[in-house]
């Protein structure tokens, strides 16, 4: 009888996982099309998303996500299984953030655009019409993505790459603990002070939006 699995216990799930993992890194160390093109498929959409959270950029989430296959590729021989590739990948993805970040504040600080068109910086999801709700729940859907991907941007970069990993990549505390090279408490302690600054900065820009009337008035 097959074993379904749901029928696996989570140890035996993440055993499962972990194997999976390792059958795929030795055959990228082969040089096998078929896992390169399964790398790209599992981890090429999460780093990204990972990527353009910590940048809130598209263009440098893009630069990231190259550089981040790039470096998987080339070093792949040095991945010993000591944590998930997820995880692997993933630190990778935050420190080539960083790297990005720190050449944003050197550089283009420095550079003035000239030809800057607001609509290639729209995050497609927002050009994506959902038909089965009305235009103002779209309105108002987009406005709260707009305003968390605001506060985001101001809350403090090592704050901000812990919410990331907690609520939008969804990782475990141990796992972030991977990916960032610190304690479990000090994962803890970033998202917690990480989530208060984001209420923070997310009460600030509601108490200084102008009061909006949801419901036009009707002739009486």
């Amino acid at each position: 009888m097959a074993t379904s699995i749901l029928d696996l216990s989570p140890e035996q799930t993440a055993e499962g996982a972990e194997s999976d993992d390792l059958r795929l890194v030795e055959s990228l160390r082969e040089g096998s099309e078929w896992a390169y093109e399964e790398l790209l498929t599992r981890f090429q959409q999460p780093v990204y998303t990972l990527a353009l959270r910590l940048l809130n950029n598209q263009s440098e989430a893009c630069d990231v996500v190259q550089e981040v296959f790039l470096k998987v590729f080339r070093n792949v021989g040095n991945f010993r299984g000591q944590s998930t590739l997820k995880t692997w990948i993933y630190r990778i993805t935050v420190n080539e953030a960083h790297n990005a970040r720190r050449w944003f504040f050197r550089h283009r600080h420095r550079e003035v655009e000239l030809d800057a068109n607001p609509k290639e910086t729209r995050d497609w999801k927002e050009t994506i019409p959902d038909n089965s709700r009305s235009p103002f729940d779209v309105a108002f859907d987009r406005e709260q993505h707009v305003m968390i991907e605001a506060a985001l941007e101001k809350i403090n970069p090592i704050f901000r790459e812990s919410v990331v990993l907690r609520d939008i990549t969804d990782l475990s505390y141990e796992e972030i603990a991977g990916v960032l090279g610190v304690s479990l408490g000090t994962v803890k302690s970033r998202i917690l002070r990480g989530r208060e600054a984001l209420r923070e900065e997310l009460a600030g820009s509601l108490q200084s939006r102008p009061a909006l009337r949801l419901v036009p008035k009707t002739a009486e």
